[in-house]
């Protein structure tokens, strides 16, 4: 309904919004007035801005309680509405200094400087043409605004000297780092006492501020300027101020809740952890783009998942799946895009500096840590190298080209894991990471020891984590196929990794399982797996990890010769639970593995499903929603089924007879597991 201009005056309505104006703005020269000046750098010109809303707010109060002032002309509201923006934009430019990274405001010294200035100009421009004989003000308030106009007018670009002495010296500390000149601790402590990071957690806050600073920024100039600050801070931090225990037990206490919270979707197949930015490679399967670039980048073509030949690399976005993922972490109160984004700075290359002040960085704690006298010491070291090898492929091959491998062996055995669980798990956490790296995968199979002492933390680890990772660090060095050989053929790899999916907690079977996957890839392998009891541990987890026990039977199957069949057809009944109420992928692999038990076993296999009640209709199912591997595979088992219907020839290959198959399934009933 219209309303009546009569209603609402003209004048009524411009009195209004001018009385708002100017309670708003006295309510924002307060907020500016109540802010604390900068402490380390622009101190002078936050202090300046401070002072003059002071006493702007002051001009602001006589206005609201002189009764003339009620009637404002257009022009007067328009100086008021102008005025606004400029008090506004002044309080961002404090919220941004007082919050931002340190090193950046820094390197932003002149810059902010040169903002300040102007916000300041602006204002006097306001107040010089403020309508006073409009408003009647007293003659006090008349001459409080002369004054802050004049030192408005007045005011030049100030850089405080100590501010720029401080830029230079950072800056000439990276151009000595870039030449590979290692600078004097004693200045960057000063350098860095001036700038307040005083201690590890303060730096680690100035590192965590400067890699979200990347994000903000659009030129790859000042991108590739804070991967340098970032490599002088961490060397800074690791040379002056060591590590902190506190951090460690915190970093430890967090990764074990990611790993039981989140939803087994929103994992990568590959590295188990939560995808940042997942993509669907041309087998349907999604994967964290990170991980599966690496695999593609080693020179894997076929699909880790499903070991599939991939007919393209090329990557396509899962958006709804990455909004999901979004959704559930705001739920989690977990930042998104800081989750595993620590690897890398949105693909920013390392400038010379960084790389120098990362390669600096890993000499000082290898050092450190070669001649650790006591675990004590040590613990700390290594917690930085972990730390360290998460962040870059570049930090990775120093670590490794620095010699730690070996030193790093000396903390994997189980008499450091009763003294100290954390070093033993930092320890091997650190290899893991080294291990994404191919050319560290050599050094660390031909390191004496380490694959020795990798496989006693899989067996005997002090916690559920450092078996994890152990488990994590095999499936690792299992993507390079003659090292995936070489541990398939050592049967404490496959039962220690067969005992952590049987008794270890969720996250810890998920490494363990991913592991065993790829180790099913080779064929003589299988059959150790085997004999090692891996059907039975799928029939055990299968109800709460059904997608990864499938997979795993899947492979086993179609690389297995007689038993592994044998074993799979006492677990018909539960794929099939799977077929109908498994996610798109578990009924994939199921239906590709009933499809080679079918084959391999023949009719008494083919009876024995026909004897699923509904089969037929959860097959349709599977055809009419599944993947497209997934239906071409119930495709293919409903052909198999109505060829036995019809009394056909099932056309497969190795057909066990049904005598042999009922006779060889009672039989390993009573098998026992191989000792290691």
């Amino acid at each position: 309904m219209a309303v009546s201009p009569q209603i609402f005056p003209p004048r009524k309505r411009r009195q209004l919004a001018g009385m708002n104006l100017v309670q708003s703005l006295l309510s924002l020269s307060q907020e500016i007035s109540s802010l604390k000046p900068l402490q380390c750098l622009l101190k002078r010109n936050s202090l300046s801005v401070i002072n003059k809303s002071k006493l702007l707010s002051i001009l602001f109060e006589e206005l609201l309680r002189n009764p003339v002032s009620n009637s404002f002309s257009p022009s007067t509201i328009l100086c008021f509405e102008e005025m606004y923006l400029v008090l506004q934009r002044i309080k961002t430019l404090m919220d941004d200094c007082s919050s931002g990274t340190k090193m950046w405001l820094l390197m932003q010294i002149q810059f902010l400087a040169n903002s300040f200035h102007e916000l300041t100009l602006e204002l006097s421009t306001l107040l010089d043409i403020f309508p006073f004989k409009e408003v009647e003000l007293s003659q006090d308030i008349e001459e409080l605004v002369a004054l802050v106009t004049k030192q408005c007018i007045q005011s030049k670009p100030l850089v405080d000297p100590r501010d720029e002495f401080l830029r230079r010296q950072v800056l000439a500390m990276l151009d000595r780092i870039e030449k590979e000149i290692v600078p004097d601790h004693l200045k960057l402590k000063e350098v860095l006492e001036d700038l307040g990071l005083r201690d590890n957690s303060s730096c680690r806050e100035e590192i965590e501020s400067l890699q979200e600073e990347i994000q903000n920024r659009n030129d790859e100039k000042s991108k590739s300027d804070i991967v340098s600050l970032i490599g002088l801070v961490r060397y800074a931090n690791c040379v002056l101020f060591g590590s902190s225990t506190t951090r460690q037990s915190g970093h430890r206490r967090r990764k074990s809740m990611s790993e039981l919270a989140v939803p087994a979707d929103f994992r990568c197949p590959i590295s188990l952890e939560l995808m940042r930015d997942p993509v669907v490679v041309a087998t349907g399967q999604t994967y964290d783009r990170e991980s599966i670039n690496q695999w593609i980048e080693s020179g894997h073509s076929t699909c880790p998942k499903t070991g599939q030949t991939l007919t393209h690399c090329n990557l396509i976005p899962n958006r709804a799946l990455r909004n999901l993922i979004a959704l559930w972490c705001r739920q989690q109160g977990i930042p998104f895009e800081t989750l595993a984004s620590k690897e890398k700075f949105n693909g920013v290359k390392a400038t010379k500096a960084a790389f120098e002040a990362t390669k600096m960085t890993v000499s000082f704690l290898v050092n450190k840590l070669s001649g650790s006298q006591s675990m004590e010491a040590a613990a700390g070291v290594v917690y930085e190298l972990r730390a360290l090898s998460k962040t870059d492929s570049d930090s990775r091959a120093c670590i490794a080209e620095a010699g730690a491998i070996p030193i790093l062996v000396r903390y994997l055995g189980s008499g450091v894991g009763s003294q100290q669980p954390n070093l033993q798990v930092n320890a091997v956490t650190t290899i893991l990471n080294i291990s994404i790296s191919e050319v560290n995968k050599t050094r660390i199979m031909e390191t004496d020891g380490a694959l020795n002492g990798v496989i006693e933390v899989l067996r005997s680890g002090a916690t559920w984590e450092a078996k994890g990772n152990a488990a994590a660090t095999i499936f690792s060095l299992s993507g390079v196929h003659a090292y995936r050989k070489s541990l398939g053929r050592k049967k404490r790899v496959i039962k220690g990794l067969i005992d952590l999916v049987k008794n270890g907690p969720t996250g810890s079977q998920r490494d363990a399982l991913v592991a065993i996957l790829n180790l099913a890839g080779d064929r003589d392998t299988v059959g150790r797996l085997v004999e090692g009891g891996v059907i039975e541990m799928v029939s055990k987890v299968i109800d709460e990890l059904p997608e990864e026990a499938v997979a795993i039977l899947e492979a086993v199957v179609r690389r297995g010769r007689l038993a592994a069949t044998v074993l799979a057809f006492n677990m018909i009944r539960k794929l099939c639970v799977i077929l109908r109420e498994g996610s798109n992928n578990a009924r994939e692999s199921t239906a590709a593995t009933l499809v080679m038990i079918c084959r391999k076993g023949g009719s008494e296999v083919v009876m024995e499903l026909v004897k699923i009640p509904g089969i037929e209709r959860i097959i349709w199912e599977v055809m009419g929603s599944g993947t497209m591997r997934g239906r071409r595979k119930a495709a293919s088992l409903l052909r198999i089924l109505r060829r036995w219907a019809a009394g056909l020839d099932l056309d497969t290959n190795n057909v066990v007879d049904s005598s042999s198959l009922m006779a060889m399934s009672v039989s390993n009933t009573s098998r026992t597991v191989l000792p290691a």
